[in-house]
């Protein structure tokens, strides 16, 4: 199951990137709850999920890899990603590493939460 989970998130990330978003779209369960990163709340569903990416990548250009996976305790699946976030002239706004946290349902990614890397400083 953890390797099929893998090659659905890879193929997510992958599509995603090359703005792709039908592809995209057929990794994520119809009822999908997706995160906006950088509005705040959340959009559900593929029509919500397909407007919001075509109105953000007029404003901004992430990339997102994934390079680490790991299944938590409580049945959902971490995915930690490098995240590149460049504005529309190539000015670099963001770069750093993200957890991004999947509930998976009916083998579709049902739910994604984001986790920023913080670090405590005394």
């Amino acid at each position: 199951m953890k390797n099929q989970i893998q090659n659905l998130i890879k193929k997510a990330y992958s599509a995603f990137n090359s703005r792709d978003i039908d592809t995209a779209l057929s990794t994520f369960h119809l009822d999908v709850q997706w995160p906006k990163a950088f509005e705040g709340g959340y959009v559900t569903g593929h029509d919500a999920i397909r407007e919001y990416w075509t109105r953000q990548w007029t404003e901004i250009n992430p990339n997102v890899e994934p390079i680490g996976f790991n299944e938590r305790q409580n049945e959902t699946f971490e995915v930690t990603v490098h995240q590149i976030v460049k504005d529309l002239q190539g000015n670099l706004l963001f770069d750093g590493m993200v957890k991004h946290i999947y509930v998976i349902e009916d083998n579709l990614l049902r739910r994604m939460d984001i986790e920023l890397e913080q670090t405590i400083k005394n």
